[in-house]
């Protein structure tokens, strides 16, 4: 069984010392994509076995395991996703342990902008995945997040590049066919023609992410400073990441 580095370091000098070990308070996560899974339950109880045994073996502090059972991970928008994140932001866990990180998101950019906006910090919550061996906390995990992290920046800049000159073309044509406009857009006579408005809302993301604030940052950014959705809400960092790559 491979034990990270940092902690065998760590329990070498606790015991040096006398001092306490840091527990690490944690919520875990589990995930099946189809309710015959669900109904069944033998992959949602045998992952919950592997985190117990993990958080057992390395004396985390296992405060609760959350499920999303016949929930995709096309998105990022699951409601017991969404509530261990908010145990990460409110300071209630220090860590997120998976058994893998497709549990998670099977999109590489939706693990970017997780990693982006929870994970980056090293003094911030910790990402604890048992497949991968992925521990946050340590030099090396983090390294991990940070090549996985890189692919998904020049994943979205990419897609950037190629829905941006798309889209030119698609004005200069006349002619558009994708059904409604996409953010810094409107439809003209089925046309496609430039919003100033959102359009300055699109520049203000840029320079934001440009002066290196992560997507949540951008959002909170663009809330304080007037911007709005089209339905008069504030930008979710899911809808920065889309407004980027526009």
């Amino acid at each position: 069984m491979y034990t990270a580095p940092h902690l065998v370091s760590m329990a070498k000098r606790n015991a040096a010392t006398g001092e306490a070990a840091t527990v690490t308070r944690t919520v875990a996560y589990v995930r099946v994509s189809t309710e015959k899974q669900a109904d069944r339950g033998v992959s949602l109880d045998a992952q919950e076995a592997k985190l117990r045994a993990y958080a057992q073996l390395y004396g985390l502090d296992l405060l609760e395991v959350i499920v999303d059972a016949g929930v995709s991970a096309k998105s990022l928008d699951r409601p017991g996703l969404g509530r261990a994140l908010g145990m990460l932001r409110s300071g209630q866990a220090d860590a997120l342990l998976v058994v893998k990180l497709d549990r998670l998101t099977r999109s590489v950019r939706d693990l970017g902008e997780l990693v982006e906006d929870y994970f980056a910090d090293p003094n911030g919550p910790a990402l604890l995945s048992v497949a991968e061996q992925i521990d946050t906390r340590s030099a090396a995990g983090r390294l991990v997040l940070n090549v996985l992290g890189a692919v998904s920046q020049w994943e979205r800049e990419a897609i950037g590049e190629r829905t941006s000159a798309a889209m030119r073309h698609m004005a200069e044509q006349g002619a558009y066919t994708g059904g409604r406009a996409p953010f810094g857009y409107r439809l003209e006579a089925g046309s496609l023609v430039e919003d100033e408005a959102e359009q300055e809302a699109i520049r203000a993301a840029q320079n934001a992410r440009a002066s290196g604030l992560s997507l949540r940052a951008v959002a909170g950014h663009l809330e304080a400073a007037g911007y709005r959705t089209r339905n008069g809400r504030g930008f979710a960092p899911v809808q920065i990441a889309r407004m980027l790559a526009a």
